[in-house]
């Protein structure tokens, strides 16, 4: 179907946009009628948590991991060699509940060692496995 001006020349190459502006008034009074609908409020009473630690939880220190550059592991300050480690990890793994695994790494520490020590904690059994790190002043 071909458009004409009125002349023969040819076909016209502008597009008739009173159709386009018919839709778009039609669509707009339709999300007009149907928004105010669409913002009705549904109450729900979620569960509030509480902030304030179990008993149990407060009981169980965490335990520290340090790990110097040199390869020298601490478990809470005190020198352990891999293999104590192992032994220490799978005896806490356990226990009910678990104590956390706080990593500390020296900023000169390899990070293969630290993975090392990581990997080695969940491999015991270890589920609360962290970092500890100081804020940039």
């Amino acid at each position: 179907m071909a458009f004409s001006t009125g002349n023969d020349n040819g076909p016209m190459a502008t597009i008739n946009v009173t159709p386009l502006v018919d839709v778009m008034l039609v669509l707009l009074i339709i999300f007009m009628i149907t928004a105010p609908l669409m913002t009705h409020k549904v109450e729900i009473k979620l569960p509030e948590a509480t902030l304030a630690k179990t008993e149990v939880e407060a009981k169980t220190p965490p335990i520290t991991l340090a790990i110097q550059e040199s390869g020298s592991i601490f478990w809470n300050d005190e020198p352990v060699t891999l293999d104590q480690l192992e032994s220490r990890l799978s005896v806490e793994a356990q226990k009910t509940p678990q104590p956390q695994i706080n990593v500390r790494g020296d900023r000169t520490a390899k990070y293969k060692l630290v993975n090392n020590v990581v990997t080695l904690a969940q491999r015991q059994g270890m589920r609360k496995v962290g970092f500890v790190a100081i804020k940039e002043r």
